[in-house]
């Protein structure tokens, strides 16, 4: 199974999409799968649910800091970390057309009405999964 499918499968299990994202590439970095999920717990729903950055998104810039973050204070690995995450901002939302998951969803997800709304029409369940595949689809090609 691809890192890619692995994460789909994780976030139609229930795992927010920063979770599945963040999960897919945990072996890959020596972090144990409770601890990935642990670690991109709060950033689903566009940052507990308030609709901002993408969740799938969130998750894969905890990837590429764990790949490029400088592990003490050091401007040089700062700059390259700070550098792929543009390059990986730039190609998401040019793929996907937005960054922000109220953009992405077309609703509002933090009031009772917008939930209920894009549960309602499916809007998680169809759209969700192919943000998170492109999420990790991207870090394969950057990291």
């Amino acid at each position: 199974m691809s890192r890619a499918e692995h994460a789909v499968t994780l976030f139609e299990a229930g795992a927010n999409c920063a979770q599945a994202v963040r999960s897919a590439f945990a072996p890959l970095y020596g972090v144990d799968q409770g601890t990935a999920m642990r670690l991109a717990a709060a950033f689903g729903g566009g940052m507990a649910r308030t609709g901002e950055l993408c969740g799938a998104v969130s998750g894969a810039l905890l990837v590429i800091g764990l790949r490029y973050g400088p592990d003490r204070p050091a401007q040089q690995a700062r700059e390259t970390c700070y550098q792929v995450a543009r390059t990986f901002l730039q190609r998401f939302q040019e793929s996907q057309g937005a960054l922000l998951c109220r953009d992405l969803l077309g609703c509002e997800i933090l009031t009772p009405e917008g939930r209920k709304r894009v549960h309602e029409q499916g809007w998680i369940r169809e759209r969700c999964p192919r943000f998170v595949r492109c999420a990790v689809e991207l870090l394969e090609e950057l990291l």
